[in-house]
């Protein structure tokens, strides 16, 4: 997959502020798309299909791992999440840089890939911060936000994998951090 665009990957325990960050990085610059992912969960409360995710059945998920359709696919919290191998591959070519936004299990397995890729991992100014952010979002349960915060330990133990970090504990001060990030790998390409 070779082309003119930069491919940015970009991971965090749920409740960090990825997204948020990552909306904030695709208003500034022109030359930046986000990469849809696919996943087999429900939608939340103004989610959109095609535009937040492309929701999918299980059984078309699991059909699509055996027809080697995505780039990288994870389970995470009991869901499917993936990534389209030829979006990608398109928008690349085309000198469009994408960014990913995945978890860190999809982020290992494009790391392990002949790709040129820009790693960056958000991180909580602290796990107590975490689990506020978690319960005040209001879209989960108690169990759920049980089994977010314990896969977030061990999300944040593989941190040092990722070729940026990025601490959320400011919003504006993050972005900005984040958007300098940005201009300088897409300065390079």
């Amino acid at each position: 997959m070779t082309g003119t665009g930069k491919l940015f990957v970009v991971s965090a325990p749920s409740g960090a502020g990825k997204t948020t960050l990552v909306n904030k990085v695709l208003s500034r610059f022109n030359n930046l798309s986000y990469s849809v992912s696919h996943t087999t969960r429900s939608p939340r409360k103004n989610e959109q299909d095609g535009l937040d995710y492309f929701f999918i059945s299980s059984d078309d998920f699991k059909k699509k791992i055996t027809q080697k359709y995505w780039l990288e696919w994870a389970k995470v919290h009991d869901n499917f999440y993936g990534t389209s191998k030829e979006f990608v591959k398109k928008s690349l070519e085309k000198g469009q840089s994408l960014i990913l936004d995945i978890d860190v299990q999809g982020a290992e397995q494009i790391m392990t890939l002949d790709l040129d890729i820009v790693s960056i991992f958000i991180m909580p100014p602290s796990f107590e911060v975490l689990s506020q952010r978690l319960k005040i979002r209001g879209t989960d349960t108690k169990k759920v936000i049980a089994r977010r915060l314990d896969n977030a330990k061990s999300e944040i133990a593989k941190k040092n994998l990722y070729q940026y970090v990025v601490v959320n504990d400011d919003l504006d001060v993050a972005t900005q951090e984040l958007c300098l990030i940005f201009k300088k790998e897409m300065t390079l390409s």
